[in-house]
């Protein structure tokens, strides 16, 4: 993963100091919330892959949660989707209509379900698994994942036999991409889950620590000024469009506090170009941009043209290409705009580009809330609508 930032000084202090980050690297390895001892070379994770094995014979699999329960796992099965044979269903939503039409399904006892909730209490994942027909969850088709306490979801798996697989307590759902939450699910992709991690410990603690040491300091002066309002996560890779939510997630529930914080936006390109490009471009300048792409593909090259002389520029060239332009299209303007972005490029999809994705958004959020004096892993405004909700039901 390549990553380069272009930000205008008028955008943030020019008498900001580079911060040292060892220090603080040290912190995160000693934190009692220690969402980086999965990014360990050496940390073992589904050590009883033998009492999990028997799950892999379910060709559907349906997997129910709430945001980071259920982000992380349906990102990395669209990022690697060209390699997963099996079909995945992912519910994360009330949708009443969808959950009518899934329970009329005919199939469902060739589903394997994989319940996912840190809590045990979420709501949403309750209503959802109590609409399904009576009979369908049992212990030879289900796999609950829920913290090791009293719960709804934790009583209901002691009762009826099902496999229970803990959820850290010390680990929040957005974090959660790199433990059981996300790991199960893809090794019951057929995914290598070891590969998640191989680029994870000398890429981002060693080589991206100076890169670090550049950007936590602009990105907290950018969230302190309140100059800009949001992020745009434009995409031009479509592997990468639900990992861009799961970024959302981590983004927006980490460091919207205190009356700090910009609204992530997901923006898929270039579709986007024919419906937000007028606004990004001519509208207020209030927002800070997140490239993402793919090195171009030469595959699927145009040998010829459907009508006549005049598309011969596409001649010779691929999707992939074309996207690439216009995407460098798009940085130039940005660029001699002097809007501020950075791009992020990645070169192949594989599980370790994923896993380093992952972990360089995971550390730099970390970094940034540690900055702004936010505890990013907390969401207590959140929790009042719960409580609420609660009563209100």
């Amino acid at each position: 993963m390549e990553v380069n930032n272009f930000i205008d000084k008028k955008f943030f202090s020019s008498k900001n100091k580079k911060k040292d980050l060892k220090n603080l690297i040290k912190k995160i390895k000693n934190h009692k919330t220690n969402i980086f001892k999965y990014f360990d070379k050496d940390y073992k994770i589904l050590e009883n892959k033998i009492f999990f094995s028997k799950f892999k014979k379910f060709q559907k699999i349906v997997i129910i949660g709430m945001g980071g329960s259920i982000l992380g796992s349906k990102s990395i099965y669209s990022f690697l989707r060209h390699r997963i044979k099996k079909e995945f269903f992912f519910i994360d939503n009330l949708d009443d209509n969808y959950l009518k039409n899934f329970s009329k399904r005919k199939d469902l006892k060739k589903f394997l379900f994989i319940i996912i909730s840190k809590s045990g209490n979420t709501l949403e994942t309750i209503t959802i698994l109590n609409c399904q027909k009576s009979g369908i969850i049992d212990k030879n088709n289900t796999i609950i994942i829920t913290e090791n306490k009293k719960s709804y979801l934790h009583s209901f798996a002691k009762r009826r036999k099902i496999a229970l697989v803990n959820h850290d307590m010390t680990i929040g759902g957005r974090y959660s991409v790199l433990s059981e939450v996300g790991m199960l699910p893809a090794y019951l992709m057929g995914l290598n889950i070891k590969n998640f991690r191989k680029r994870i410990f000398n890429n981002i603690f060693k080589e991206k620590i100076n890169a670090f040491e550049k950007i936590i300091p602009i990105l907290t002066d950018i969230y302190s000024k309140k100059k800009l309002n949001s992020i745009i996560l434009i995409n031009y890779c479509p592997e990468l469009n639900d990992f861009l939510y799961w970024c959302q997630q981590l983004l927006a529930e980490s460091l919207g506090k205190k009356n700090i914080g910009l609204v992530p936006i997901v923006s898929q390109a270039p579709k986007d170009h024919h419906s937000l490009l007028q606004l990004y471009l001519d509208g207020p300048r209030d927002k800070l941009f997140y490239i993402f792409s793919l090195k171009a593909s030469k595959k699927k090259i145009f040998k010829k043209n459907l009508s006549n002389s005049d598309m011969n520029f596409l001649k010779g060239k691929s999707v992939g290409q074309v996207v690439e332009s216009q995407k460098k299209a798009f940085v130039q303007i940005l660029k001699k705009k002097k809007f501020p972005l950075r791009e992020f490029k990645i070169s192949k999809i594989n599980e370790e580009t994923f896993g380093e994705l992952a972990s360089y958004f995971m550390l730099e959020t970390w970094m940034l809330g540690d900055n702004l004096n936010i505890n990013p892993f907390n969401q207590p405004a959140v929790e009042q609508v719960k409580v609420l909700t609660k009563k209100l039901i």
